[in-house]
C-alpha cells in the first residue's frame, strides 16, 4: 500500500500538477492540505476521472483537507470530536483496513502570538483525540501538514531555527506527545538518520540552497509501522514552475 501526503498550497493552481503526478505514481491514498476551496467547489471529477474517489473539508481561502483514494471511503468524519474549530485542518475516513487521517496542524505564526497559542491548544487536544482513535483503530495512519520539525537533523540550520516558530521547544514537546499516544514516525522507522526536508520557503531561494525543514509527516499506528517499508520525499514537484513551497511525501507499506 503506498500513501503519500503533500500541502498543495492551493489545489486550484497546483490541480495540474496533481494530476500529472497521481498519473505517474499511482499512490492509494492521498491526503492533500491547503486545498483553499469551499467543498462545493472541490474538483471531484477530474480526481474520479484520474481514479480516484475524494472526500473534503474545505473553506475559501484558507486551510482545507482532503482524502483521495483509489478504493472507497468509508466512516468519513470532519474535525477534532469535541474541539470545536471553524477552521477545517482534519478530515478522517477508512480506506480498506486502514483509518486515515489528514491533518493540518495551525503554523503558528510567531511564538508571542496568539496563533502560538492556539497551536499548542488544538494539538493538545490533537494528541487526546488520536489516542481515543487509536483505541478504536489499531490500523491508523496520520499523515500531514504539521507544521513542526521534530528534531535537529529536520532543520537546515538548528541554531537559527531554535526558539522560533516550527521549532520551539513547546512545539517539539507537542509533536512528541502525539507518538506518545502509540505512533510511530515512518522515517524513523526505516532510517533514524536520514535527512530529509519536505518544505522550503519561497524566499532566499531557499529550494536551490537546500535551506528546508521536514514539517510533513507521516505517523503509523505500530500494526503499520511493522509493515513500513520505505519513505521519501518528492522534490521534484519543488521545482515545477509555480510550486506549492512543500514537496510530497511517500509511504510504502
Amino acid at each position: 500500500m503506498k500513501l503519500a501526503t503533500w500541502n498543495v498550497n492551493s489545489l486550484n493552481v497546483r490541480l495540474s500538477q496533481l494530476l500529472d503526478w497521481l498519473g505517474r505514481e499511482q499512490p492509494d491514498v492521498v491526503c492533500l492540505q491547503e486545498t483553499k476551496l469551499e467543498d462545493e467547489k472541490f474538483p471531484h471529477e477530474p480526481l474520479r476521472s484520474a481514479g480516484y474517489a475524494a472526500v473534503c473539508a474545505g473553506q475559501r481561502t484558507y486551510n482545507g483537507v482532503a482524502i483521495l483514494s483509489r478504493t472507497p471511503l468509508a466512516d468519513v468524519a470532519r474535525g477534532i470530536s469535541g474541539y470545536p474549530d471553524p477552521q477545517q485542518r482534519v478530515i478522517s475516513a477508512t480506506c480498506g483496513q486502514v483509518r486515515v487521517v489528514c491533518a493540518y496542524v495551525p503554523n503558528g505564526q510567531s511564538v508571542d502570538s496568539d496563533k502560538y497559542r492556539y497551536k499548542l491548544e488544538w494539538l493538545e487536544a490533537f494528541a487526546a483525540w488520536l489516542e481515543s482513535a487509536l483505541a478504536r483503530h489499531p490500523r491508523l495512519a496520520v499523515l500531514g501538514d504539521f507544521n513542526i520539525a521534530p528534531e535537529e537533523i529536520d532543520v537546515h540550520d538548528p541554531g537559527l531555527w531554535e526558539g522560533r516558530v516550527l521549532f520551539s521547544q513547546p512545539e517539539r514537546a507537542a509533536f512528541r506527545r502525539l507518538l506518545a499516544v502509540g505512533l510511530k514516525d515512518a522515517l524513523r522507522v526505516v532510517d533514524g538518520s536520514a535527512r530529509l526536508y519536505t518544505w522550503w520557503d519561497y524566499r532566499m531561494n531557499a529550494f536551490r540552497r537546500d535551506m528546508g525543514l521536514r514539517i510533513d509527516h507521516v505517523l503509523l499506528s505500530e500494526a503499520l509501522a511493522a509493515r513500513c517499508k520505505s519513505v521519501r520525499v518528492d522534490k521534484a514537484l519543488r521545482a515545477l514552475e509555480r510550486p506549492s513551497d512543500h514537496a510530497p511525501v511517500i509511504v510504502e507499506l
